[in-house]
């Protein structure tokens, strides 16, 4: 297998790097703190919003593990590490939980090789993949070894959408959830302009100039992800409000370009 290292273009900004920047994290180079930086002049209320987006995982995978009793998990664009990664949520409910990471950023495949690490009663692989190959996810040994499809399977899709285009962004979701038993979970965000349109449209603009093109969504294209599923309450809300604990009192609505829905697989 190559070295991750060998792959990774320090010459192009890539979303995972900029998320990472405007984070606080450290996993990022100089032409992804430049792209992080014009974005957020932009819109200051990226941070806010990237925080959110990070926090409704968060409370959407503690909810499939204690509430559901989810015990294994398929996260498709996993990111670079940031604490608590999705594994260690679950895991502190119940730590025989097993998680399967899918990316397809070299820099995210070293450390996520080194970092996500499972507690010793359960489990994590990472899948070289990207989401765009449903195929090379779900025909993986990572896949096949870790999961058991007599058993639902909590399926999330954090922060991705929006650099999915249609028309065939429907039909890779519906890919990926096929395979999986009754009463499994999809748990999904979807980038929205429908608070914030004038700021989140220049960030858009913004990351198309750097190679990332976006689609954004209105509600009613949102929901329809889930047709056929049935929504958890409160269904298609913005992020901040699934849900939301302490830590999301006073965020306001214009900061916030996302929304967040997990729904049960029947």
């Amino acid at each position: 297998m190559d070295d991750a290292r060998d792959r990774i273009d320090t010459t192009t900004a890539h979303s995972a790097r900029v998320y990472d920047y405007i984070l606080g994290g450290k996993d990022h180079y100089l032409v992804d703190a430049e792209a992080g930086d014009a974005m957020c002049r932009h819109w200051p209320a990226l941070p806010v919003h990237m925080r959110e987006n990070r926090r409704f995982m968060h409370r959407a995978v503690r909810y499939l593990a204690r509430e559901q009793g989810v015990r294994q998990f398929l996260d498709i664009g996993t990111g670079l590490p940031t604490a608590p990664n999705l594994h260690e949520v679950v895991q502190e409910v119940a730590p025989e939980s097993h998680v399967v990471y899918v990316d397809n950023d070299p820099i995210v495949l070293a450390h996520a090789r080194a970092l996500l690490l499972s507690s010793p009663q359960g489990a994590t692989a990472y899948v070289d993949a990207d989401m765009n190959d449903p195929d090379a996810i779900l025909d993986s040994p990572q896949f096949r070894s870790l999961l058991d499809l007599d058993e639902p399977v909590g399926l999330t899709i954090i922060g991705m959408l929006h650099f999915i285009a249609p028309p065939g962004d429907q039909d890779l979701v519906r890919r990926l959830l096929d395979p999986l038993p009754s009463g499994s979970f999809l748990a999904l965000t979807i980038g929205t302009a429908d608070f914030a349109p004038e700021e989140v449209g220049r960030v858009a603009e913004e990351y198309a100039q750097q190679n990332m093109p976006m689609t954004l969504r209105d509600l009613p294209t949102a929901t329809s992800f889930f047709d056929g599923l049935e929504l958890v309450e409160p269904g298609v809300v913005q992020v901040h409000k699934w849900r939301p604990g302490p830590e999301q009192d006073g965020v306001d609505d214009r900061a916030i370009a996302m929304y967040g829905a997990v729904a049960r697989k029947p």
